[in-house]
């Protein structure tokens, strides 16, 4: 069972179906799919079996298994952040995220992202943590940078993007890099 993690103002923890009614709140926002896999608004069902999935993805237990975190803040979800566990021998991970807008400029999603990396490197133990995103996103290129995670790599027509060819960012940390940081900037 996965302890909740606590930041001065987010308990990430995992997912239940009684967010339905939050993650459909912005899964169903077209600025926020612009970027999701599908790019469409989903309905209030494909919500759900959103949800239903993510309550499946609630610990590390072998390579390739998602961990997915509910970010509440007073109660309400603002966002999910979660951690694919993508090589054991390599002890790499990659990190992912979507909050809802209604909730942006607070830093939240800063705060609940760079919580995540701390327990992946600091409980966890991983090496290495990236991050991909469309080239065009830059609020999420943002997010990466303030954290302090490096722009390892612009993948030039990478992969197809609403049957265009588009252009990937990866971003990535490793565990001193974090660990170097000053604990008020780790989360």
């Amino acid at each position: 069972m996965f302890t909740p993690i606590r930041t001065r103002r987010l308990t990430l923890r995992p997912v239940t179906m009684d967010d339905l009614d939050d993650v459909y709140a912005y899964q169903r926002r077209p600025d926020v799919c612009r970027w999701m896999l599908g790019n469409e608004p989903r309905s209030r069902e494909q919500s759900r079996e959103s949800v239903a999935a993510m309550t499946n993805e609630d610990a590390l237990r072998a390579e390739g298994d998602v961990l997915t975190l509910a970010a509440e803040a007073n109660g309400r979800v603002t966002g999910t952040v979660e951690l694919v566990w993508r090589s054991q021998a390599d002890r790499t991970a990659e990190i992912g995220y979507v909050f809802n807008p209604e909730f942006s400029g607070r830093g939240l999603a800063t705060e609940a992202v760079a919580a995540l990396l701390g327990w992946g490197f600091e409980e966890f133990g991983l090496h290495r943590v990236y991050g991909r995103c469309h080239a065009g996103n830059e609020a999420s290129a943002r997010l990466m940078t303030r954290l302090g995670m490096r722009c390892e790599a612009r993948h030039v027509e990478s992969y197809l993007f609403r049957g265009e060819w588009a252009d990937q960012l990866v971003f990535a940390m490793l565990a001193r890099e974090w660990l170097s940081r000053p604990a008020t900037l780790r989360g």
